[in-house]
């Protein structure tokens, strides 16, 4: 299955990821893989932004209300779930196309997922310690050092490339590329991208929606039923803020604006992780157009050069 090039759509929270996988509906006997970890828990539609009805009926969705809002799912669960679904899309002559901003959910499923070798704990401690104390720029070279294969990233990332190195005897790239070789698909990546200032307007205009649609309404449902206020389901932006108001730690005037807020920070972060971590072919395209006209452009390079025919 690993040699089978697979479309993989990913870009920022609001970038429109969606409305263009719906789209390419229109060129190709498609079915979506949501790599979204969020929309995987029931009972929170609004919340999570997932697909609409009538997006559903035009392209079937996978990986969409997967488990409770109790239930803990992770990159894991997703990278097993998705060869199975895998498997049963191509089964059907459909086009598997994945789509989603959950970063580490997408590697999962694209790149095998990293085992770690075994580290001393001990060791672990006293280099912890060691690198805590390292600047910044003397710890990205570091990392650059002990790791050829380094892609760069903030003080948690170096460290643990350095981590890695150290205690293994061989760079995390080296166990990456392992995982990598076990992955469930050969990715053919397309990243969404808008300027700040659309995109911002985009995320402030989906958190005001959300709230005129009930989302605080649905989250209430959500702990009414006795799940906690940090239950797996809940600890997300939106869900999270919908459940402050809920217990008295916020307006409900100021909901949508503190959603709004914490999206362009978990975008920011979505953006930074897809420049630096997607291996192989990458293509990046402007989605401030209409979602039809990406979906044709996308179908055009397919056939030229993503299909492999």
């Amino acid at each position: 299955m690993a040699g089978d090039r697979v479309p993989v759509l990913v870009g920022p929270t609001a970038v429109g990821k969606t409305a263009v996988a719906v789209a390419l509906a229109t060129h190709w006997p498609l079915e979506i893989i949501s790599a979204d970890s969020r929309q995987v828990y029931r009972r929170l539609d609004i919340g999570t932004a997932k697909p609409t009805r009538r997006e559903r009926a035009r392209a079937p969705h996978h990986g969409v209300d997967l488990v409770d809002p109790g239930v803990r799912y992770s990159a894991g669960h997703f990278a097993r779930d998705g060869v199975g679904w895998l498997e049963e899309i191509q089964s059907r002559g459909k086009l598997p196309v994945v789509v989603g901003g959950t970063g580490l959910y997408v590697r999962a499923l694209a790149e095998g997922l990293f085992a770690e070798p075994p580290l001393d704990a001990a060791k672990r401690r006293s280099l912890d310690a060691w690198t805590a104390r390292l600047e910044p720029i003397e710890l990205l070279r570091w990392a650059s050092r002990l790791d050829p294969g380094f892609r760069g990233g903030g003080r948690q990332r170096a460290a643990r490339a350095i981590e890695v190195a150290l205690l293994s005897g061989r760079p995390l790239s080296y166990w990456q590329q392992a995982a990598r070789a076990r992955g469930s698909l050969n990715p053919w990546y397309i990243v969404l991208t808008a300027p700040r200032p659309v995109l911002h307007q985009r995320i402030a205009r989906r958190a005001e929606e959300m709230v005129r649609r009930g989302l605080i309404e649905e989250v209430a449902a959500v702990l009414a039923d006795g799940h906690g206020p940090h239950t797996p389901g809940l600890d997300g932006i939106g869900t999270r803020e919908a459940v402050e108001y809920l217990h008295g730690l916020r307006g409900r005037d100021s909901v949508a604006e503190a959603i709004a807020v914490g999206t362009r920070q978990y975008a920011k972060r979505q953006q930074t992780w897809f420049r630096h971590q997607l291996g192989g072919e990458v293509i990046t395209l402007d989605a401030t157009r209409p979602p039809e006209k990406l979906a044709s452009e996308i179908a055009a390079m397919w056939k030229k050069h993503g299909s492999g025919n």
